[in-house]
């Protein structure tokens, strides 16, 4: 059994994947196993239609499969905003077609969603290796001015041709690969959470990204250049993650505390040069700040942590909360996520004790786990570059000084415990910062 087909024993809503080099035509006996008897109905926008949904069209009704009229966003403007939604489920109200969603993370975001509005399944061709949404349940669409997470199941089979997706602009594919470098030190917080008994780690999960996800990140220079072979790589260590989240029901396999930057970045409304930062891009300058708080960790004494210390400084729920309200200056939406997300991993001064009681006894085997693990810091910001993703906050449109505040935002951000989280109990995020930001550190702010 391959990695796929290991993957998707234990996936809860996709049942098929073809990926490899002239798999298109396989969409047709694809749809008719999954879909015995139905009509289909391709999605697309301009773009995808031109790279291959005029192909999955012709290629359904060569099969003898009905369908519906393809529905082709034409705005230029196009992203997944709940205006499209509307569209699409005015479509799909109209029809029992079944979806086949030809294009990314938009078409397939806003083809998931509306779906499961309309009390169907559907299938993806994927046109671009940018992002672990193809196969990860739920979608991720922008209502009344936030970006939010809907439930709805990953579709029910997915056929990617690894020569279109190389075929796709530059920037998608190193989007692709600033979200998949992102798995690494994602396993390592988990590695963390699991060692404070925060959340368990799941062995089938964390091996299905893990295993040969270096090696799919080996060469981003060949992905930036359209190398077909290092795109599918890239594309299907994607495609795992997304198995993954699927089998624990969680984006915890793929998502630490770089997600989490990106998370606060939108909720932020952040742009660049007037434009949205995609998620990926976001994502890869989170991962840098990830990467730099796990080697600080690593270079610090965990052995000789005083624990006694950290609970005598650790602060009540009461004063947490104060807290919360100060650093997102009373801004209702900010509070309103920090206080739900920070109760869910807040302990009192006891459960703090066992935390690190727990972290300092894992710490010998755990730290070994962790250097083998990670890629160091600079060899992540040259990869980065090489594939032509971001690799300083300013190419974000994040400035020095507002990189640091998000810093200091992120243990309120999620109920998902990170390395942050460790430093914050430790009573080390100050003293990290001023290394990263201050005289001679990373980021410095001059």
């Amino acid at each position: 059994m391959n990695k796929v087909e290991s993957a998707l024993s234990r996936t809860t809503d996709t049942k098929a994947l073809v990926i490899g080099i002239e798999t298109l035509p396989r969409v047709a006996d694809m749809f008719k196993e999954l879909f015995p008897g139905r009509r289909a109905l391709v999605v697309a926008d301009a773009n995808t239609w031109r790279a291959a949904g005029s192909d999955v069209h012709r290629i359904l009704a060569q099969a003898g499969i009905a369908q519906d009229e393809p529905h082709v966003f034409t705005d230029p403007k196009l992203y997944a905003e709940w205006t499209f939604v509307e569209q699409l489920d005015g479509v799909l109200s109209r029809t029992d077609a079944i979806p086949v969603a030809v294009g990314s993370g938009v078409i397939n975001d806003l083809t998931k969603l509306c779906s499961h509005h309309n009390g169907r399944r559907y299938m993806v061709v994927g046109t671009a290796a940018s992002m672990d949404g193809y196969t990860a349940y739920g979608a991720s669409i922008t209502k009344d001015g936030n970006k939010q997470t809907f439930d709805c199941p990953a579709p029910l089979g997915m056929v990617l041709d690894p020569t279109i997706a190389a075929a796709a602009p530059a920037k998608m594919s190193a989007s692709g690969y600033a979200d998949l470098i992102a798995k690494i030190p994602a396993g390592a917080d988990w590695m963390l959470a699991d060692a404070v008994g925060s959340e368990l780690l799941d062995e089938f999960a964390f091996s299905v990204v893990q295993d040969g996800l270096k090696d799919a990140l080996c060469d981003p220079a060949g992905v930036r250049a359209g190398n077909v072979a290092k795109v599918e790589q890239l594309a299907e260590g994607l495609l795992l993650s997304g198995f993954a989240m699927q089998a624990t029901q969680s984006s915890r396999p793929a998502s630490g505390a770089e997600h989490q930057f990106s998370h606060l970045w939108d909720m932020e409304h952040l742009k660049y040069n007037g434009a949205s930062v995609s998620h990926g891009f976001k994502v890869g300058i989170g991962t840098l700040a990830s990467t730099a708080f796990i080697e600080m960790l690593l270079d610090t004494p965990v052995e000789t942590l005083d624990i006694e210390k950290c609970v005598a400084a650790w602060k009540s729920w009461e004063e947490t909360e104060k807290d919360i309200y100060r650093i997102f200056d009373n801004d209702p939406e900010f509070v309103a996520r920090g206080l739900v997300e920070t109760k869910g991993k807040y302990v009192d001064k006891e459960g703090l004790r066992r935390q690190l009681q727990r972290l300092q006894k894992a710490w010998p085997a755990l730290s070994g786990h962790i250097r083998r693990q990670i890629i160091p810091f600079g060899e992540v910001r040259r990869r980065l570059e090489l594939v032509g993703a971001p690799y300083e906050p300013e190419h974000i449109g994040v400035s020095r000084a507002k990189f640091r505040a998000s810093f200091e935002k992120i243990p309120y951000m999620r109920s998902r415990f990170t390395v942050i989280d460790i430093a914050f109990r430790c009573g080390w995020m100050e003293e990290w910062l001023d290394k990263l930001f201050g005289k001679g550190g990373i980021w410095e702010i001059k």
